[in-house]
């Protein structure tokens, strides 16, 4: 499978003109991939502004989303804000060729810049089939807890969609090795680039780690689209080698 990540600067809060942006940027990315990746929160960059910016399911990103995964014959996956049942929600839509939507709702809120106090949390872990890979889609902060992402289901490919600020990058990378060796599982984050509206900074290091830890996508820094290919049937041979997954602890979360 070949994924697409976009790494890209955000303008504040502007869903318009961040739509304009990644139209152009997904266009001219060739016919030929499967999965496209934006970062968390592509339309507004992470915001505590939800009414600001809140959109729903039959809003305008939601059917430019579709009708972009129409026309490339590919999926696309990112997260914006969504109000429903006046809830607001951190969602990651994962839009599939046909324009069919599964989504995830982020579990654990960033309560260091209050998400907890204006987003509800999601309670639902989602495996995705799609191409004969199972695909689990987490968000950002979700990356620091690793019961919650541990490969029970065993997916073949987990992705982070990600606001992760440049202060605490080295734990972005150390975390996002650690999510594949210890589920035997690739593993891909993609993360924004620039200073948002509250004076944070970000550098990316958006990259795809195999299942044994190794880099199929270095760390980058800059402004850009950058692909990779998945090899399922290796990551299966070397599962079945080594049989780490066949141990591994059966436990229940708390919802």
């Amino acid at each position: 499978m070949k994924v697409t990540l976009i790494q890209s600067a955000l303008v504040w809060e502007n869903p318009v003109a961040n739509r304009e942006h990644f139209e152009k940027k997904i266009n001219a990315i060739p016919q030929d991939v499967d999965l496209i990746m934006l970062p968390e929160m592509f339309t507004s960059g992470f915001t505590m502004n939800a009414t600001v910016v809140a959109e729903t399911m039959q809003g305008q990103t939601v059917t430019w989303l579709q009708a972009l995964a129409k026309a490339k014959n590919c999926a696309i996956t990112g997260s914006l804000v969504i109000k429903e049942n006046e809830n607001f929600y951190n969602r990651l839509v994962f839009v599939f060729p046909s324009g069919e939507i599964q989504f995830y709702d982020k579990k654990h809120l960033f309560t260091l810049a209050g998400e907890d106090k204006v987003y509800t949390s999601g309670n639902q872990k989602i495996v995705i089939d799609y191409l004969g890979w199972r695909i689990c889609p987490l968000i950002c902060y979700d990356l620091r807890f690793p019961a919650f992402s541990r490969n029970s289901e065993d997916y073949d490919l987990l992705i982070y969609v990600a606001s992760w600020p440049k202060i605490r990058t080295n734990a972005w990378g150390a975390l996002l090795k650690a999510r594949a060796i210890e589920n035997m599982s690739y593993v891909i984050g993609v993360n924004r680039i620039g200073v948002d509206g509250n004076a944070y900074e970000y550098i990316g290091h958006s990259q795809a780690v195999d299942f044994l830890g190794n880099y199929t996508l270095e760390p980058v820094t800059s402004e850009g689209t950058f692909s990779v290919l998945l090899d399922k049937e290796i990551m299966l041979a070397t599962r079945h080698k080594l049989g780490f997954l066949n141990d591994r602890d059966t436990f229940e979360i708390n919802k």
